[in-house]
């Protein structure tokens, strides 16, 4: 009787592990997720720390002339990923959301709460965009891509686009936290990255 139950304790011992195996192991799903939250909790936090008086703040100077606000930097990245993930989910992006013109997102955002609420809710989408990212659909071409970059046309291109896109204009925003002593909240009590020299 001993072995028997011996044999039983070690074999549901292995289907414990091999099932902690399989629910810890990474996914194409989970990885892409992953980097999703890397670009949230870097571009979210800089996007709150900006006071709503400095919403519409524009570096200064004719040479930037015509360049987005902060607050256009944070609709146009958050426009741009209520479209791609939209497209990866295989559905429309909300009404009056699309990459026409400026792709700046519908004028009614004015308020900051507006604004930093449709960013949030772009990245919500996005992680259930993620979560529908397999190794049977993620190189599959899609039908119609919202990006017109023949090489982003599958969901797999479509999500890693999203990621470098958001960071290109969070290095923009970074510059406009700066030029208004505004330090960004990823670099705050980091050390100094170029610090003085030693003399």
């Amino acid at each position: 009787m001993r072995f028997p139950k011996l044999a039983l304790s070690a074999t549901l011992l292995a289907a414990t592990l091999s099932l902690t195996a399989q629910t810890s192991a990474p996914t194409l799903a989970s990885t892409l997720d992953a980097q999703l939250t890397l670009v949230e909790r870097q571009f979210v936090p800089a996007a709150e720390v900006m006071p709503a008086g400095k919403f519409d703040y524009a570096p200064p100077g004719s040479s930037f002339s015509g360049v987005r606000t902060f607050a256009l930097e944070i609709r146009h990245v958050a426009t741009a990923n209520f479209v791609i993930y939209s497209a990866i989910l295989g559905q429309d992006p909300p009404a009056g959301v699309n990459v026409n013109g400026a792709a700046n997102g519908p004028d009614t955002l004015q308020s900051r709460d507006q604004i930093l609420q449709y960013l949030k809710d772009s990245i919500a989408l996005g992680h259930k965009a993620m979560a529908s990212i397999n190794n049977g659909n993620a190189l599959t071409p899609l039908e119609h891509s919202p990006i017109a970059i023949p090489t982003v046309n599958t969901r797999m291109a479509l999500a890693l686009f999203s990621f470098s896109h958001a960071m290109d204009h969070y290095g923009q925003m970074v510059e406009y936290l700066r030029s208004n002593g505004i330090t960004p909240p990823a670099s705050a009590g980091q050390p100094a990255a170029n610090p003085p020299a030693v003399r």
